[in-house]
Order: structure tokens, then C-alpha cells, then sequence
């Protein structure tokens, strides 16, 4: 028999309407659960075909022991194991009886149903399709693609309408109910997607914690404007922070989130975001708005100027405060989009009040850009402009990096034939630079403030190359040759400063007195500097077969030589906009130019000498071992420096070591060393080592030495970390981070923590104290989450916290960079859930 029934998608109604905008289930642990079904697998049941979307216009199959038809009005009675089946749906009972007219029917005794989504028993089922009206009665449910399960006195469907008495819902296993969600009616429309919920509780065990008289909530994928998690929190800083975020769904394309926030120590907040998506793009917009500020304590007191003088009341940071982000990308065609990431901030203190972290704390600037960038198979382009706001009030703005508005750029690099390869790299850029007042503390605590302009200028570099790669199977050899050009037009300001700083430096040279007259010696409104560069690299590759303890081993030795040449050429007449030294690593050693802009292209005659070596497992595939030392030979003085930093002698650089050890899938150890020769002594030290025990503990501990590149008699920093998270049980498991500044002689930041975890709930209480601003003040907090899992949680997310200070917290990032919200210099301020 072949009969449309629509009995059976109407059971997914009750799977719908259970979680009650449940959180999503991807990224929870389920390892504690046991193997448990409320409903276990009907073993008559047939295997499922096809899809949800497919089943409406599948057939429906009948098929059981006896058939009947009762009278003349068209009764069709099926007894002993009924069994319907329709694509992925089933439906089994004992006894069926339905009326072809009328349309009614009737499921009694061992009523069974499953789809690709869920799995149910009930005791009774009746209802007319004709009408389409449904009764299903004493229900337990089982959700088969997410953790879930329940039941329900009664359901009453009526076409899009539905109601559900006396329904339960739980990710938790039958015999370990530690909580459940119980509503005594919920009402459903299917049209709307929407359910509304009477009387409903939530039980921790058989403790009612919290009661709802009614709520309404989503019953399918909609978005829909509403009430999400809100944030709580407690700290020195804030005292009771709560944010309540709101969602508003205002197109399928566009929707808002508002963020209303009281901290009881300081005030009310009020901040919004609003994303956009279009099939060429992608936006969001947050704005962030506190109209008065009370920061706890004196505060004239709390703030400071960059020569650590407290601020006068009028020059306090104004009580009205915000910030602003806007994000946006837009595709033009294959080749060419726009993007732009815009950034402000009220004051320069505003970092430090409104962040809670060591990330806001490091971060001096906030970056804005917009620009128009290209890419194609052989060449890139882009045309974008910047600008710097600064976010440090221990600084000035002369600290900032010079705007660049606007800047281009060009790259392109093709092969010609089997042997040569020729590129180009270019850019064209305006140099600008805000006005700043200078403060300067007197003995009588008075300041004298004076306007100090950074004139700027244009600058036009381009580097045109061409090179010879060849390599065979154990062996390469890259012959490059390039030229480089650049080109200034300076402000007439900017002209002038260069020229009296050289005619100083010149007349101290050579022992004659400065007089203003000597500057026209140096004046240049146009400088350039055009000179060749030639490297060639070159390596070998050796392996072979090795067993080391029974296990087989792929053994590499690699060695490689990097020779550079590039001839002095004097550089003092061009200004500084962009280029810093870079700092000596590993890389470094094989770099032709030191330097990380174009005002300075590095003069060098030098050799890199380096070898590699490296144990592959055989088995796994997995790199054990990788050992790499190497150092530069000078044959001739580096006399290019920039202003502050001491020319590199003929000689040897500091050994340059690292190292990287896997002896088994529980350790990991990496370490870099720098020795130099010409100080007997290191230029910087760090190890980290791993150590997984379990299936979730770990712990890191790392050293970070370096020294002063400018004086080397002094140490830049020196500091010590240790993290880790220790299962003392299945349930039970410990949290803590020590981070600590050996030079400073202070704690950065601490963390210790518990938590309590079963199948289907976590608690998790962390204390933290960390380094509130750059005067060295630390504050504290207490941040507690319960989360019952599949449902969603309350209270901070401590979870952001710990994956930021403990690597590897959560298994999957131990490969990743660890999360961060800011970056020195380059500030994103896009907002941080909590903060």
C-alpha cells in the first residue's frame, strides 16, 4: 500500500521545540558520558534513505502481520509489528487503524518513531489528517545528531500550531539527571518558528534554580531579534559588570547587536555593532559610548603624562568616552578589492580603563587604514592610506609612525623560459605627521608647553631584480642581482632639520664649531640613493636511513650559504619614516637588507654559513628533531646605521641556534639561542617546553632572556611562564598561570582556577591578578561560569581567558597562534566579550 501519511514529519515538532535557544554543541566535551540512550535504536527499524527535504515527496510503505479492512466505511485495521516507512523516517506499533475518507487514525501499543534527527516512543497516537489534528501521548524522545533528550505528558498539533504538557528536556543521560529544563505547557508555531514556554523551571538536580513564567524563544534556524547571554563579572577595577546583549535581526543580509552595561564602580555603557554581508562584501560597524565615567578612587591621582606628572583637573581625560571600529571589504572583480579598517578612541587612557588583559596594556597605538588592493598570477598592487592615533599616555606622539597618505605599491615577478626569472618591487609614498604638545615637568611642577611639528616628505623606492634559480633534486643555487633606487621630495622643513643634524655631526667630526652657515653644505630638498645588490644562495640536502631505539628514522643534513654584496653608499642625508632595524634572528641571516623599510638599504659583504638537520619518523611522517645553527662572516665594516645605533664591525654575528624537539607525542621543546662572540656572552635565550599528560592536562613552562641591542651592558627584558592545566579526576581539574618579569621583579600577571566538570555541566571559578597599566598597578577579579552544556552558560566567559594564557588549554590550539586581541602598535579594536 502506498499512502501519503503526514503523521510522521509532525514528531519533529517535539525535537524543535526542546532546547529553547539551546548554545551550539560543536565545541563541548562529551568525553564523560557514557554510552546511554533514553531511547535506544529500534533494531526493526530500515535503513534510512535519503533527506529531510526529500521525504515529502516519498511514498509511504505499510507493511505488518495482519491487514483488515473493518465495515464498509473504508476502515483499514494493520496489527502485529506495524511498521511505516517513508525516505529517512519510521514509524512502528502495534495495532493502526485509518480511515480513508474521514482521514483519522489511530497508533496504539509500543509506538515507535526515528528520522535522521531523532528517535521517540509514545503509548498512543492518534489524530485526522483530513483536519490536521494530531494527539501524541506519553512521549520520551531521543536526539540522534545533537546530545538531547525528554519527554512530554501530551502533544496537541494542529496544523502549524502545537502544544507540548508537562515536557522535559536534558543533555544529561537518564541516570545522571544533574540538571533538566521542565516547562508545565509550551505552545508552538511552526509558521513563525517561534514557541512560547508557561511556567517553566530549571533544575540542578531536583533544586529548582530559576523560574520563568513565560518566555518566548526560537523553535527553528531563524535569526530573530531577542535577548542573548548576558556577561557578568566581578572585579577591583569595574565592581559588579553586567553587559546584556540584544540581538536584532533586521534583514536576512544585515542584523545589530546592542550592548547595554552597568559596572556598579563605574557607571553605564552603551555600545552597538552592526555586520553586513552582500555577495561582494562584508562589513561591521561598533561604537562604543560611556556618558560618565567614575573610575573609583582620586582621579587626579590615577592619571599621569608621559614624564609620570599627575594631571591637573582640567587636563584629566574628559568622563564622556568611546570608541569606534569599522571593518568593510568589497570585491571589485577577480583581480581587485577595497578594504578599510578604521579605528578610534576617546583618549589615550582609554586602553588601560577599558581593558582587562596584558594585550591592552602593550598596545601604544591604534592603526587606521583604507586602500584598493589587486592581485593576479604574477604581480600584485595595492593604493591605501593610514593614520595613527595614539593610546599610550606614557608616550608623546612622537612616538607614533609616520602617516602614509597615501601609499602605493607594485610587485611583479615572472619566469622567462626554463632558466631566468626578473621582478620588480615599488613604491610610492606621502609621509605625514600629526602636530603634538610637548610637557615638560619643571622642579617647581609647573609645565611649558610649546607646539613641535614632524615634517614629512615623499618618497619613491623601486627595486627592479633578476635571477638565475637552479636546483635539482639534493641541491639549489639562486643567483640574484638587483638594483635599488630611491628617490625623496622633502619638506622644506624636514630638508632643513636633516641638514642641521648632518652639519653637527660633521662639525664634531671634525673638531671644527657648528655655526647655522655650515647647514647649507647639507641642505637637500631631493635626496636619492641608488645602488646594486648582489646575493647568491645556494644548499645541499643529504639523507639517509637511520633507527635510533628501534624506531626509523629519515636523517637530513642540510647545509647552506647565503652570500650577500651591496656597496656603501652614504645614506645620513635621508630621513627616517618607516625603517627600524630588524630584530636578529634566524631568518636575519639570510635577508639582504637588515632594515625594514627603504630608508635605509644596509651596505654588506658578507657570508652566511648555516646547517640544518632533521629526524623524520618513518612511521608517522612526524618531524622529532630539527637542529639549525648558522652565522654571518663580515668581511668588511656595515657602516649604514640609523640615528642611535652603532655600525656592525668586520668580524663574525652572534651564533644564531634553534632547535626544536618532539621525543613522542606528549613532548614538545623549542629553543632559540643567540652567542656573541665579540661580548662572550648571549644576546637572547628562549626555551619552551610541552608537556600533554592525559587527555586534556598540560603544562607549559618558557624562559625569554634578551639583551639591550643599544646598550648591551643593560638587559631588555627577562622573564619566566608557567601554565598549566592538571586533571586531578575525570570531574576535577586545576588551572593556573604564573607570569612573572625577572627584571622587573614583579608579577605580570596570575591565574588560579578550578574546575568541575560532568557529562552535561561545568563550573569553573578563576581568580586572576594582572598588570592594569603601564605605572605598574595590578588589579584583581573573580570570574565564575556555570555552563550546562547544549543549553549555554552563565557568568564571564572564563573559557577566552584561559585559551589566552594557557596554550594548548583547548586542544585544538596547540599548533595555532595563540589568541590575541591587540598588537603592539597596530591596535584592532574590535570589542572583546570581556572586557
Amino acid at each position: 500500500m502506498r499512502k501519503p501519511l503526514r503523521l510522521l514529519p509532525l514528531s519533529l515538532c517535539i525535537a524543535i521545540a526542546l532546547p529553547a535557544q539551546a548554545a551550539g554543541e560543536d565545541d563541548e566535551n562529551w568525553g564523560l558520558c557514557p554510552i546511554e540512550d533514553v531511547v535506544p535504536a529500534f533494531t526493526d527499524a530500515p535503513t534510512p534513505t535519503g533527506t529531510a527535504d526529500q521525504r515529502t515527496a516519498a511514498p509511504t510503505d505499510i507493511d505488518g502481520g495482519t491487514l483488515e479492512r473493518a465495515g464498509t466505511d473504508e476502515n483499514i485495521v494493520v496489527q502485529d509489528n506495524v511498521r511505516l516507512s517513508r525516505g529517512d523516517q519510521f514509524l512502528g506499533t502495534d495495532k493502526l487503524s485509518y480511515n480513508e475518507g474521514s482521514g483519522k487514525y489511530t497508533a496504539e501499543g509500543n509506538v515507535r518513531y526515528q528520522d535522521g534527527g531523532m528517535r521517540m516512543t509514545a503509548q498512543r497516537a492518534s489524530g485526522d489528517q483530513n483536519a490536521d489534528t494530531h494527539r501524541i501521548e506519553d512521549v520520551q524522545y531521543q536526539l540522534t545528531q545533537r546530545r538531547g533528550n525528554g519527554g512530554a505528558e501530551r502533544i496537541d498539533l494542529a496544523g502549524a500550531r502545537g502544544k507540548l504538557v508537562g515536557s522535559t528536556y536534558s543533555t544529561c543521560p537518564p541516570k545522571q539527571r544533574v540538571w533538566e529544563l521542565r516547562a508545565r505547557q509550551i505552545d508552538l508555531n511552526t509558521d513563525e518558528g517561534m514557541g512560547v514556554a508557561h511556567n517553566a523551571t530549571l533544575h540542578i538536580g531536583k533544586v529548582p534554580v530559576l523560574y520563568v513564567p513565560w518566555f518566548k524563544f526560537p523553535i527553528d534556524d531563524r535569526r530573530r531579534t531577542g535577548l542573548l547571554y548576558p556577561a557578568i563579572s566581578m572585579s577591583g577595577k569595574n565592581g559588579f559588570d553586567y553587559k546584556q546583549p540584544i540581538y536584532l535581526n533586521l534583514a536576512p543580509n544585515y542584523d545589530a547587536t546592542l550592548y547595554p552595561r552597568i559596572m556598579a564602580k563605574r557607571g553605564g555603557a552603551f555600545g552597538g555593532e552592526f555586520r553586513w554581508l552582500y555577495p561582494e562584501g562584508k562589513g561591521e560597524l561598533y561604537a562604543n559610548f560611556m556618558p560618565s565615567d567614575n573610575l573609583p578612587g582620586d582621579r587626579p591621582s590615577r592619571y599621569f603624562d608621559y614624564a609620570n606628572v599627575p594631571l591637573r583637573p582640567e587636563e584629566l581625560p574628559d568622563k564622556n568616552r568611546g570608541q569606534f571600529s569599522l571593518k568593510a571589504s568589497h570585491s571589485l572583480d577577480a583581480n581587485w578589492y577595497a578594504a578599510t579598517n578604521l579605528a578610534w578612541v576617546s583618549d589615550k587612557y582609554y586602553l588601560q580603563d577599558f581593558s582587562n588583559s596584558l594585550y591592552g596594556v602593550s598596545a601604544y597605538s591604534i592603526r587606521s587604514d583604507i586602500g584598493l588592493y589587486g592581485r593576479g598570477r604574477h604581480w600584485e598592487a595595492s593604493v591605501m592610506a593610514d593614520r595613527y592615533q595614539l593610546a599610550d599616555y606614557t608616550l608623546t606622539e612622537r612616538s607614533l609612525p609616520y602617516d602614509r597618505l597615501p601609499r602605493a605599491t607594485f610587485r611583479w615577478a615572472q619566469p622567462f623560459g626554463n632558466w631566468f626569472e626578473a621582478g620588480v618591487d615599488s613604491e610610492l609614498v606621502r609621509f605625514q605627521h600629526a602636530d603634538e604638545i610637548l610637557r615638560f615637568a619643571q622642579s617647581d611642577g609647573k609645565r611649558v608647553s610649546r607646539d613641535v611639528a614632524m615634517p614629512g616628505g615623499s618618497r619613491f623606492d623601486v627595486k627592479p631584480y633578476i635571477s638565475l634559480p637552479l636546483e635539482g633534486a639534493s641541491w639549489f643555487i639562486r643567483p640574484k642581482l638587483a638594483w635599488r633606487y630611491t628617490a625623496y621630495e622633502l619638506e622644506t622643513s624636514k630638508a632643513r632639520e636633516l641638514a642641521t643634524v648632518n652639519a653637527q655631526a660633521y662639525a664634531a667630526q671634525q673638531g671644527i664649531p657648528y655655526t647655522p652657515a655650515l647647514d647649507a653644505r647639507f641642505y637637500d630638498k631631493s635626496p636619492n640613493r641608488s645602488l646594486p645588490i648582489t646575493s647568491v644562495d645556494a644548499g645541499l640536502y643529504f639523507d639517509r636511513d637511520t633507527t635510533i631505539g628501534g624506531d626509523r628514522y629519515l636523517h637530513t643534513l642540510e647545509p647552506r650559504v647565503f652570500y650577500l654584496r651591496a656597496p656603501y653608499r652614504d645614506q645620513s642625508a635621508l630621513p627616517i619614516f618607516d625603517t627600524d632595524p630588524m630584530t636578529f634572528s634566524w631568518g636575519q641571516l639570510f635577508r639582504d637588507n637588515r632594515y625594514t623599510g627603504a630608508d635605509r638599504q644596509a651596505d654588506a659583504n658578507q657570508l652566511t654559513v648555516a646547517l640544518t638537520s632533521r629526524l623524520i619518523s618513518e612511521d608517522d611522517g612526524r618531524e622529532r628533531l630539527s637542529a639549525s645553527i648558522g652565522q654571518i662572516q663580515y668581511f668588511d665594516d656595515s657602516r649604514v646605521t640609523v640615528p642611535g645605533e652603532s655600525p656592525i664591525e668586520q668580524g663574525k654575528s652572534a651564533w644564531v641556534a634553534d632547535v626544536s624537539v618532539s621525543p613522542n607525542d606528549r613532548w614538545t621543546i623549542n629553543g632559540t639561542y643567540q652567542y656573541n662572540p665579540k661580548f662572550r656572552g648571549q644576546d637572547l635565550a628562549s626555551i619552551r617546553a610541552r608537556y600533554l599528560f592525559g587527555d586534556a592536562g598540560i603544562v607549559n613552562l618558557a624562559y625569554r632572556y634578551r639583551r639591550n641591542p643599544v646598550d648591551r651592558k643593560k638587559d631588555l627584558l627577562e622573564q619566566a611562564d608557567l601554565s598549566f592545566l592538571y586533571p586531578i579526576n575525570e570531574n576535577w581539574s586545576v588551572v593556573g598561570r604564573y607570569y612573572y618579569s625577572l627584571l622587573d621583579k614583579k608579577a605580570l600577571e596570575q591565574i588560579a582556577g578550578v574546575q568541575w566538570e560532568s557529562c552535561c555541566l561545568a563550573v569553573r571559578v578563576v581568580a586572576r591578578r594582572y598588570l592594569r597599566d603601564r605605572t605598574g598597578d595590578l588589579n584583581n577579579s573573580l570570574q565564575v561560569e556555570f555552563e550546562l552544556k547544549g543549553l549555554g552558560s552563565a557568568g564571564q566567559n572564563t573559557e577566552r581567558v584561559l585559551r589566552r594564557a594557557i596554550l594548548g588549554y583547548d586542544r585544538d590550539d596547540l599548533y595555532l597562534v595563540p589568541p590575541s586581541s591587540v598588537t603592539r602598535g597596530q591596535t584592532d579594536p574590535t570589542p572583546d566579550p570581556t572586557l
